[in-house]
């Protein structure tokens, strides 16, 4: 055990390579066996069909034109003749991005 058997580096690569495909392998084949032996796979199933829904609602049309003329006044009094408004959308409810518009604002305005 002295001695190394190759100091080739390409031969150790390749042999690194072989080992690691080979576990990628190996483990591909045990997700598939996974999904194959499932054994909640009929209670999924069942849930599935009970939780569709016959007919979806219709969802309303909201006219949205007052809302955007708001915004474009806002904008006009706030006299940036730079601004370019592409678009307007509406803004999500989730905390990290509502924090993040809030730092970006503050960061600008000061």
């Amino acid at each position: 055990m002295g001695h190394p058997v190759t100091t080739n580096p390409f031969i150790i690569m390749l042999i690194n390579m072989t080992v690691v495909f080979v576990v990628l392998y190996g483990l591909s084949l045990l997700i598939r066996l996974i999904h194959v032996i499932d054994p909640t796979k009929n209670a999924e199933e069942h849930a599935e069909a009970a939780a569709v829904p016959t007919a979806a609602p219709a969802a309303p049309v909201v006219d949205n034109s007052a809302v955007v003329a708001v915004i474009a006044a806002a904008v006009a009094a706030y006299g940036c003749s730079e601004a370019n408004i592409v678009t307007i959308r509406p803004a999500g409810s989730p905390v990290w991005t509502n924090t993040g518009r809030i730092s970006g604002i503050q960061n600008t305005v000061n």
